[in-house]
C-alpha cells in the first residue's frame, strides 16, 4: 500500500508538472480535471498490472526461513525495478515531448534497436537530459532500495488456510483494477482520450503505460513482405502509380502517392454524410440479388447513384473505417485505426476537410473507444465525437449502445444545427444494431425469422431505421446542400473454401443527394474509391495520398479493381483476373464469374502478378515509412499554386 501511494504521488506530480508546462493547450481543451482524474485511473491500472503477480505470490509463499528471505529479496528487486522504470520514464518524457509532442511511445522502443547511434546522439546534444536521468535513476534506486527493505519487512503472514482465499481476492481485485472498467473492454488510451490535441490526450496517461501499450500494439503489426516476399521500393511505387490510373498526376517524391484531384462539382462546398452500415453484405440486399430484407435501401438505390459491384477491403469494422475515411489499401496487419504509428499525422478525409474549414465529427451509438476509434479519430482530424454517453432517454439501448433509430435521430438533430452555420460539415455515422446479439425495439418490423434476435431481423430493423432517417432528411434544411453515402463496412461472417471468398466481400453502396442523378454503375469499385469520389462531389480540390479512383470521371476498364484482405491472403480483383497472394506462395491466378460468383483457377500473367504484389506490399511500406500523410495547409497551398503555374505555362507554350 505504501509503495502504491508513493508511486501514485510521483506519477501525479509528473503529470501535473507536464500539464502546467503546456497549460495553454490543456486550458484550450478544458482538460484539467479530466487529465488529473482519468490520469489517476490510468496510474491505478498501471500499478495493478505491476503488482498483481507479486501480491498474489506474497499471500501464498512463506515469509520465514531461507525461502522467505529469497522471496523477500526478489520482491524488493521487483518493487524497486518497477519504481525506477516509472520514475525514469517520467524523467525522459519532457525531452521526448519537445522532440515529438507526445509521451514516449513506439519510437522510444525503436530507438533502442540502435544503442550506439542513439547514445552518441544523446551524448552530443542531450548532456543535461542524460545527467538528469542518471541522477534521478541513482536516487530512485538508492532510496527505493532502502524503502523497499522497510516495505517488505512490514508484510504480515496470514494463517495458511486463509491464503488461497486471499490469493483469489488479490487476483480478482487486481484484474478489476487493471481493467479499470466493468464494460465490454478494458482500459486503453482511446477510453480516456477526449481532445483533438494528441499531446493533451497523452498527458492523461503515464509514460510507462504509454510505452508498454505501444509495445503490445507493435506485436500486432505484420509486414506484408514477411507474407508475400520483397520487391524493390521504387518498383512498388512505379507499379502502384501505374495501376491506379493516375500516372502523371503525382506531385511528390517524398510522399510517392500524393496527387491532386480536381473536383467534378465546382459550386459552393457541400456537406458530406457517410452512413456506415454494420455488417451489411450484398446477400442481405434484395436489389443486389440477396434476401428481401432491405426495402428502404432498395428504393434508395433507384433514386441515387448505385454501385452494383462494390467490394469491401476486409472483414472487420475497423477495416471498413480505414477504407472509407483514409482510402488506405488493406494489409495483413490490423487496420491503421488500431496501429500505433497512425494515431497522429495519418491522412484522413477529416483532416483534409478540416483544412477546408469544415466541421468534422463522428457519431456512434456505442462506446467510441471500441477498436480504438476515438483515439484514431481525435488524432487525425475529427473535431468532435458523439457516443452513447450523449443520448438522453434513447428509444432502445442494447449491448452495443443506442439503437439505429436513436443514432439517426441524433444525426438529424446534429445536421439540423450544423446547417444553420455558414460552415460546411462532414459527419461519419456508424450504425451498430446489425451486430450480435441483434437487439432492437419491438413493433418496428414484420419479422423475417420467427425468432426475434436473428441477423435477418436485425438487418430489417436497420433498414427500417435508415428509411425513417431519409424521410426526415429529404424534408430538412440540410438536404439540398448535402451529399450522402450509404455503404457497408463489410459483410457478416465472411467464410468459404476459397483463399479469398470474393462474393462475401460484395457490399452495397449508394450516393444520394439533391443533385445526384439516378444511375446503376456496374464498374468494379472498392470502398477505398469512395473518399476521392466524395471529395469530388462536394467540391473539394484535394491534395492527398489516396490511390482510389474518382468515380465521377471516366475510368478505363483495365483500371477497375478491388483489393481484399482475408486473414493472411490478399486478393486483387480486376475485370480479367483475380490474383491471390498467400504467405510463402507464388501469386496465383483465378477467373471470377461476376454472375455465378464462382472462382476457377486461371493462369495470370507475370505483369498481373507483379501489380497485385506491389499493391499488397504498398500499404505496409507506406505505414512503416510514414508515407501516407499530407503536407500542412500552407504547403498544400504552395503545391497547388506551383501546379497551377506549371499548367498555365504549359498551356501558354502550346498556344504559342
Amino acid at each position: 500500500m505504501i509503495f502504491s501511494l508513493l508511486a501514485l504521488s510521483l506519477l501525479t506530480l509528473s503529470r501535473l508538472s507536464l500539464a502546467i508546462w503546456h497549460a495553454d493547450r490543456v486550458s484550450d481543451a478544458d482538460g484539467w480535471l479530466t487529465i488529473l482524474l482519468q490520469g489517476l485511473r490510468v496510474d491505478i491500472a498501471t500499478l495493478c498490472w505491476l503488482l498483481i503477480l507479486p501480491a498474489m505470490l506474497a499471500t501464498l509463499l512463506p515469509q520465514a526461513g531461507i525461502f522467505g528471505k529469497i522471496w523477500r529479496f526478489v520482491l524488493r528487486v521487483w518493487l524497486v525495478g518497477g519504481l525506477w522504470l516509472m520514475v525514469y520514464m517520467e524523467l525522459a518524457t519532457p525531452s521526448f515531448i519537445m522532440e515529438y509532442d507526445l509521451r514516449p511511445n513506439r519510437l522510444f522502443v525503436e530507438y533502442l534497436i540502435y544503442p550506439k547511434e542513439v547514445f552518441s546522439m544523446l551524448w552530443v546534444g542531450y548532456k543535461l537530459e542524460l545527467a538528469i536521468g542518471l541522477i534521478g535513476s541513482l536516487l530512485t534506486l538508492f532510496l527505493g532500495w532502502k524503502f523497499g527493505d522497510y516495505a517488505v519487512k512490514q508484510m504480515s503472514v496470514t494463517k495458511w488456510y486463509w491464503r488461497p482465499l486471499m490469493a483469489l481476492l488479490v487476483v480478482v481485485v487486481g484484474i478489476m483494477g487493471a481493467r479499470s472498467s466493468l464494460g465490454h473492454r478494458p482500459l486503453n488510451p482511446s477510453m480516456v482520450a477526449f481532445s483533438s490535441d494528441p499531446l493533451v490526450n497523452d498527458l492523461t496517461l503515464n509514460s510507462s503505460y504509454s510505452l508498454f501499450f505501444a509495445i503490445k500494439n507493435m506485436s500486432s503489426e505484420k509486414s506484408a513482405t514477411k507474407f508475400y516476399g520483397t520487391m524493390p521500393k521504387q518498383e512498388i511505387i512505379d507499379l502502384v502509380r501505374q495501376s491506379s490510373g493516375k500516372t502523371g498526376e503525382f506531385i511528390s517524391e517524398e510522399y510517392p502517392t500524393l496527387n491532386v484531384n480536381e473536383p467534378s462539382y465546382t459550386g459552393k462546398k457541400k456537406n458530406l454524410v457517410i452512413l456506415l452500415q454494420e455488417s451489411l453484405g450484398a446477400r442481405f440486399v434484395g436489389s443486389l440479388g440477396g434476401l428481401p430484407l432491405t426495402p428502404n435501401l432498395d428504393e434508395l438505390m433507384k433514386e441515387g447513384w448505385n454501385f452494383t459491384q462494390m467490394y469491401a477491403t476486409g472483414t472487420r469494422s475497423v477495416r471498413g473505417i480505414e477504407a472509407i475515411t483514409t482510402g488506405f489499401s488493406p494489409t495483413p496487419s490490423r487496420a491503421v485505426v488500431k496501429l500505433s504509428k497512425s494515431q497522429t499525422n495519418f491522412f484522413t478525409i477529416a483532416e483534409l476537410l478540416g483544412q477546408q474549414n469544415y466541421h468534422t465529427q463522428f457519431i456512434y451509438g456505442g462506446e467510441s473507444h471500441f477498436d480504438n476509434m476515438k483515439s484514431f479519430f481525435l488524432g487525425n482530424g475529427f473535431q468532435s465525437i458523439i457516443d452513447e454517453n450523449d443520448y438522453e432517454n434513447p428509444v432502445f439501448k442494447g449491448s452495443w449502445g443506442a439503437s439505429d433509430e436513436d443514432l439517426y435521430n441524433m444525426a438529424h438533430k446534429q445536421f439540423t444545427q450544423l446547417s444553420r452555420s455558414d460552415k460546411p460539415f462532414f459527419s461519419l455515422v456508424f450504425t451498430s444494431s446489425n451486430h450480435s446479439p441483434f437487439e432492437y425495439p419491438d413493433g418496428r418490423i414484420e419479422q423475417y425469422d420467427a425468432d426475434k434476435q436473428t441477423r435477418n431481423n436485425a438487418v430489417k430493423y436497420a433498414d427500417y431505421a435508415l428509411g425513417e432517417f431519409f424521410k426526415k432528411a429529404k424534408q430538412s434544411d440540410y438536404w439540398d446542400n448535402t451529399v450522402f453515402i450509404v455503404i457497408a463496412d463489410h459483410d457478416a461472417r465472411v467464410y468459404g473454401t476459397k483463399l479469398v471468398p470474393v462474393k462475401h466481400f460484395h457490399i452495397p453502396a449508394i450516393i444520394l443527394g439533391k443533385d445526384i442523378q439516378p444511375r446503376q454503375d456496374n464498374r468494379i469499385v472498392s470502398n477505398t474509391d469512395m473518399p476521392a469520389t466524395l471529395m469530388s462531389l462536394i467540391g473539394i480540390r484535394s491534395v492527398s495520398p489516396m490511390l482510389g479512383h474518382d468515380m465521377t470521371k471516366p475510368l478505363a476498364p483495365e483500371f477497375e479493381r478491388a483489393m481484399m484482405q482475408f486473414d493472411k491472403n490478399f486478393g486483387y480483383l480486376t475485370r480479367d483476373k483475380l490474383v491471390v497472394l498467400s504467405p510463402e506462395k507464388q501469386p496465383r491466378g483465378y477467373h471470377y464469374d461476376f454472375d455465378t460468383k464462382e472462382i476457377t483457377p486461371e493462369e495470370a500473367t507475370d505483369m498481373q502478378k507483379k501489380v497485385a504484389k506491389a499493391n499488397a506490399l504498398w500499404g505496409s511500406m507506406a505505414y512503416n515509412q510514414g508515407l501516407y500523410r499530407m503536407p500542412d495547409a500552407e504547403n498544400v497551398a504552395r503545391i497547388l499554386q506551383e501546379r497551377d503555374n506549371s499548367l498555365t505555362a504549359q498551356t501558354n507554350t502550346e498556344e504559342d
